[in-house]
């Protein structure tokens, strides 16, 4: 079992910046494929990034080149550095671990005023 426990959502004001954590605990994560995904208010969960073991990272086409997804291992942690915040960012931002089995954390609410 890994449990996930994300941080660092807040109120900001469109261009502005947040960086959020996702702390795991349970098991080392290093082999794990780790991901952020978010869900706006009456729309369905969507994909945001994605890095793997060997620190490959995947991007949706929304965030590229404004969010970068990182870990370090060492401290069973991932991060999502989110620049340039739009209001349609606005979401619960959730991390995600995946290896056969898929683990959740709460969430973490962003919201981006305009």
């Amino acid at each position: 079992q890994v449990q996930l426990v994300e941080s660092g959502g807040g109120l900001v004001q469109a261009g502005g910046s947040l960086k959020l954590s996702c702390a795991a605990s349970g098991r080392t994560i290093n082999t794990y494929t780790m991901g952020w995904f978010r869900q706006a208010p009456g729309k369905e969960r969507e994909f945001v990034a994605e890095i793997n073991w060997s620190y490959s990272t995947l991007y949706a086409d929304s965030v590229k080149g404004r969010f970068t997804i990182s870990r370090d291992n060492a401290k069973n942690t991932l991060y999502l550095q989110m620049n340039s915040l739009k209001p349609e960012d606005t979401a619960v931002y959730y991390c995600n671990a995946r290896m056969g089995q898929n683990y959740w954390g709460q969430g973490t609410q962003v919201t981006v005023s305009s």
